[in-house]
């Protein structure tokens, strides 16, 4: 009720200045108490089906923006529970995609190896998913082989542009042992393991595939290592599943063994073109050799 006072001949009027009732507010007004409701309730938390996701997004947050790098340990499970706002089943189910992974590595016990530990290689994760992928559902052959006559000839031509400024450093012996820019030692250890005599084809063909993965190690690049790493054992399965369409395997065989030695001498004599060429020539020439792709046979 509004206020009232008596002006002189006793007429009572409002007192204009007596404060007024506020209006209501419009939101006020269309309050519910389901909009209340809501209003008042706390963020809801994710879903158990995909609340490791949510810790695991958290922990990846952490490693891009450099808080977390190699070698540093994983929060216990209760912290990174209570931060990102899920159970711990979750954090440990989110622990587990980065063990298989590659990213991180776990021990029981107690001591600085305790617990879950970024591991120090940052190719890991990369490979195990190309992997995963292959063990999977496959890569078709046809890409797996255009994949790599776009990767490997490149690869070739590094490295054997990087043996060519060692010699001219003078550093070239140094490489071949370790010491310098080109460690060429794993790659040739693998050829002299494939000229054995009667190597089963399963057997030539699995070194004859970490040869090549020992080309992309020795380039330093971790994303080539990563990458070959990742697809060796795509390149393993296709080559042995091609061993029955050969004429010969002893024919064929010995032919790879004489390609794998001229790759590896371009690269030493520091030839990235004839490298290249090599690596190109190996590649798609055993392709069209075993027919598993559409591209009719240069042999």
């Amino acid at each position: 009720m509004a206020a009232l006072h008596e002006r002189e001949g006793g007429a009572i009027v409002p007192d204009a200045t007596a404060p007024r009732a506020a209006a209501p507010d419009a939101a006020v007004q269309e309050a519910t108490p389901q909009s209340t409701a809501r209003a008042a309730a706390p963020e809801a938390a994710p879903p158990a089906s995909r609340a490791w996701r949510v810790a695991l997004e958290h922990i990846e947050s952490r490693l891009l923006s450099g808080e977390l790098r190699p070698g540093d340990h994983l929060p216990p499970e209760r912290q990174l529970a209570t931060d990102v706002g899920v159970a711990r089943s979750s954090v440990r189910e989110a622990i587990r995609v980065l063990e298989v992974l590659g990213l991180v590595r776990t021990a029981t016990g107690s001591g600085p190896n305790a617990g879950a530990i970024i591991v120090a290689s940052p190719d890991g994760g990369m490979s195990a998913v190309m992997r995963l992928h292959v063990a999977a559902q496959g890569f078709p052959v046809a890409d797996v082989v255009e994949a790599r006559l776009v990767v490997e000839p490149a690869i070739a031509a590094h490295l054997a542009r990087t043996r060519a400024r060692a010699a001219n450093g003078g550093n070239a012996a140094e490489g071949e042992r370790g010491g310098g820019a080109v460690n060429l030692q794993r790659a040739s250890a693998l050829l002299d393991a494939m000229d054995v005599p009667d190597l089963e084809p399963a057997e030539f063909l699995a070194l004859d595939a970490r040869f090549h993965v020992a080309l992309a190690e020795a380039s330093g690049n971790t994303v080539l290592s990563a990458t070959m790493a990742g697809l060796r054992d795509s390149i393993e399965g296709y080559v042995l599943q091609a061993v029955p369409n050969l004429p010969s395997w002893w024919a064929t065989s010995a032919r790879l063994r004489a390609e794998h030695r001229g790759i590896l001498q371009a690269i030493r004599d520091g030839d990235a073109t004839d490298a290249a060429r090599r690596v190109h020539a190996h590649v798609a020439g055993y392709a069209a050799e075993s027919r598993l792709t559409n591209e009719p046979s240069k042999s």
